[in-house]
């Protein structure tokens, strides 16, 4: 009698053999700069014609680079320590980062919004749903910066063009495209992580006949209506969306309600739970006692880490799904057999569900994530399998190989060519990329090195914050950090680092802050040492090509952008005790009757 398959076995076995087709020897080069030809993917929708504006030339204590939710708390934790001499810049035409760009139909919050939208205890702000939709967050960020009065100092509609040190000013002068000459002591890159839109370098791009646009672009003229209206121009028409991750799981039912045909073009199946999205209960937010925020945020970042607090205050997909840690290795043979079924218990839950849904058994199967709870970013979302029944919407599979080329009809996908009159690109945005690609300039630091050259295998931080040879230039980014879960969370945190790491330089006389090449060893090898430790080999050799994964390529660039191990809570926590100490690991300089 034979004995019968394990099934969680066949599933590792499935996932390895998902991972392959994957695979691709241009890693993240995949993707197209959105210059040149491409630069239309990247204008502003929402500010085509900015008002003009006379230069600014000024000196001030901090330039702040980014005017969404990080480079806001930055200015409002400043503010709090008494520094209000500071500067935002940021391309957009107003604040909200990612709230400002993104306006596409259906786009709200992953993370439930009582954790996610920033000082709601401090504006008096209760979400009017669990999952805030994007207006909302916007409206929300527009009135953190009304109170907070931080649109007196932004610059908007404005490019950083370049940023260069002054060694015998102890200054940094940043300039923009708008003729802007700022000097700042300090300045603080707060762009974020989900800023700059990626776009496949699919061959014939370019010959597309069409109307196209990036998700965080949305062309309401091409589609008619606006963020929450019917997009009555798209009657009659037929829609392609390549992608389908977490945008697309938003954007394919919006899309279905309008298009006459939408096809979707798959590489990797989204692993898509249960959102259950609902009104906010007002007597539950009367209840709310002071501190509640911050509570229900260390919370729920311990719930979905591992950590396993005493009460899961949240209570949603997260923190169901990711209670317990099983990237991590078993201590034992028994343990690691214990951890890999409740991940694939985790996963099966989620295949069962498309099961469930879906009505066609075949496309119910090409629907199905293979690969583990920690590989990607889940989803969810309760209306897009749902619209797969639907007779207008297509999966085109392409097995994990993507979209072959584009011609002035459409995508083509092996021998067939889908015919379109409108392509989207839900193709996420850039995390693993070089930083000053992401950043969009290439800042100069002490004796003229460039970013580029000095970080041409990496990045090189202490703590992902501060970075030798750039005195006194400060960053929020997951390299070498601790992103989390809850993005929010963690730009909170490091914000407020920030921003008492420069109050506290300011009122002590130090004028130049920069960390030792030995201190930044020092913390890669911790970093890399903790990820070892921590983290399963095993585990990641079966995880599909993502930006968790640096699509796949374990690159020197990749390894040098290790992330910090466990949850942002103790990272904040060895912040606070590092400032506490004094910044060990820097060199500083301070003011003396000669300085500038």
């Amino acid at each position: 009698m034979s004995t019968p398959p394990d099934p969680v076995a066949a599933a590792r076995e499935r996932a390895i053999a998902e991972r392959a087709k994957r695979l691709r020897e241009d890693g993240v080069d995949q993707y197209s700069l959105l210059d040149g030809e491409h630069e239309r993917f990247d204008r502003d929708p929402w500010n085509p014609h900015p008002a003009p504006r006379d230069p600014v030339s000024e000196a001030v204590d901090v330039v702040i680079l980014g005017a969404g939710i990080s480079g806001m708390s930055c200015a409002v934790e400043l503010s709090r320590l008494g520094v209000e001499s500071y500067r935002i810049i940021d391309r957009a035409g107003d604040v909200g980062g990612t709230w400002y760009w993104n306006r596409y139909p259906g786009c709200r919050c992953d993370i439930e919004s009582y954790i996610y939208m920033p000082y709601l205890e401090e504006t008096g702000y209760i979400p009017t749903e669990r999952y805030a939709s994007a207006p909302e967050i916007f409206e929300h960020c527009q009135q953190v910066a009304e109170q907070f009065d931080l649109y007196p100092h932004a610059l908007f509609a404005t490019h950083v063009t370049g940023a260069t040190w002054l060694d015998d000013q102890s200054r940094w002068e940043v300039a923009t495209d708008r003729g802007d000459v700022i000097r700042a002591r300090f300045v603080v890159a707060a762009g974020g992580l989900l800023f700059k839109a990626k776009l496949p370098a699919i061959e014939g791009i370019d010959d597309f006949e069409g109307a196209m646009f990036h998700t965080a672009r949305w062309d309401y003229a091409v589609t008619g209506g606006g963020p929450g209206e019917p997009m009555t121009s798209l009657a009659g028409m037929r829609v392609g969306v390549v992608g389908t991750g977490a945008t697309a799981v938003q954007v394919v039912p919006e899309l279905a309600e309008s298009g006459a045909e939408v096809y979707v073009f798959q590489r990797t199946p989204a692993a898509v739970g249960v959102r259950d999205n609902r009104p906010t209960d007002p007597e539950w937010a009367a209840s709310l006692k002071p501190g509640w925020q911050e509570h229900r945020t260390r919370n729920f970042t311990e719930s979905v880490t591992g950590v396993q607090p005493d009460e899961d205050l949240v209570q949603d997909g997260w923190t169901d799904l990711m209670w317990v840690n099983t990237a991590r290795p078993g201590r034992n043979e028994s343990e690691q057999a214990e951890l890999d079924r409740i991940d694939f218990e985790a996963m099966e839950a989620i295949r069962q569900r498309v099961d469930d849904i879906v009505e066609d058994p075949e496309l119910a199967e090409r629907l199905k994530p293979w690969w583990s709870k920690h590989c990607k970013r889940i989803t969810f979302n309760d209306e897009y399998l749902p619209t797969f029944n639907r007779h207008n919407v297509h999966l085109v599979d392409t097995d994990g190989a993507g979209v072959d080329l584009i011609t002035a009809n459409g995508p083509v996908v092996g021998e067939v060519e889908y015919a379109l009159a409108v392509l989207v690109f839900a193709s996420g945005f850039e995390v693993t990329t070089d930083y000053t690609r992401r950043l969009g300039f290439d800042p100069i630091g002490r004796d003229g090195v460039a970013m580029s050259e000095r970080w041409s295998d990496g990045a090189h931080t202490l703590h992902g914050v501060l970075t030798a040879e750039f005195p006194n230039f400060t960053m929020v980014s997951i390299a070498q950090a601790a992103p989390g879960v809850n993005f929010a969370h963690f730009v909170g945190q490091v914000s407020r680092h920030i921003a008492d790491m420069i109050a506290a330089c300011l009122e002590s006389g130090i004028v130049e802050i920069e960390p030792t090449v030995e201190a930044e060893d020092e913390w890669l090898h911790r970093l890399w040492a903790e990820a070892a430790a921590a983290s399963s080999r095993r585990y990641a050799q079966a995880c599909t090509p993502s930006y968790f994964n640096n699509e796949g390529q374990m690159t020197q660039l990749a390894a040098r952008g290790v992330t910090w191990t466990g949850n942002t809570l103790p990272y904040a926590d060895h912040l606070a005790d590092w400032r506490a100490a004094g910044f060990p690991g820097t060199v500083l300089r301070r003011e003396t009757e000669d300085t500038p």
